[in-house]
């Protein structure tokens, strides 16, 4: 039976032909390249036809650029996970944060409000850097594919992002909001939970490529 390797996430497929959509990834049929047993790589028609595996081999057979040149260093992100590693941190505080917004409404403890409103500060000042590894991350690991699946991540980034800006603003000019029921604090609760939503579905994204199922 015939192996074949996804060249966008690097899912293997076993069959007689790849399948029509990656199932990890959404990468097209013709981006898969059969997988040999000297584990060399055998191009389908369709790459050898546009040469995306003569490109692939060229890229992979490049000499290391410089340690301390920009594509040096984001090869050395990529190399140690820099992207994995460092949505751990928002990705952990958003959860609690919107816990301790409800909370705060339940409960109305403002102490539980401003708990919420550092961790989210603490959030937007890690998100920069989130967002370049995993930039860099999706232009050089994954080719800048714009596959369903990526697409998806990327408006769950920018959500994510957008909604923190948001939060952050909007307390610092109504620290109030949370006081009294309105249609205000209303939407301002809303707006944690498409946060916590839009984080959720970008680390269940972020799993599925790292795991491949």
């Amino acid at each position: 039976m015939k192996k074949w390797q996804c060249t966008i996430c690097g899912y293997v497929h076993t069959g007689d032909e790849p399948p029509e959509i990656c199932p990890v990834c959404g990468a097209d049929k013709s981006l898969f390249i059969e997988l040999i047993e000297n584990n060399e790589t055998a191009p389908t028609t369709s790459q050898t036809e546009t040469g995306e595996q003569t490109e692939k081999a060229s890229t992979s057979n490049a000499p290391p650029a410089p340690l301390l040149s920009y594509d040096g260093m984001t090869d050395l992100m990529i190399k140690h996970h820099a992207h994995p590693i460092s949505v751990h941190f928002p990705n952990g505080i958003i959860p609690m944060s919107v816990a301790f917004i409800f909370l705060a409404v339940v409960f109305q403890f403002t102490g539980l409000a401003q708990a919420s409103f550092y961790s989210m500060i603490f959030v937007m000042l890690t998100l920069p850097v989130v967002l370049f590894t995993g930039y860099n991350e999706w232009k050089k690991k994954y080719r800048g594919a714009l596959t369903r699946i990526f697409m998806i991540k990327i408006v769950s980034a920018a959500i994510v992002s957008a909604c923190t800006l948001i939060s952050v603003v909007w307390f610092i000019a109504s620290p109030e909001v949370l006081q009294t029921p309105s249609s205000a604090r209303t939407i301002f609760l809303l707006i944690h939970l498409v946060l916590l939503g839009a984080t959720g579905i970008a680390g269940y994204i972020g799993g599925k490529l790292v795991f491949k199922d």
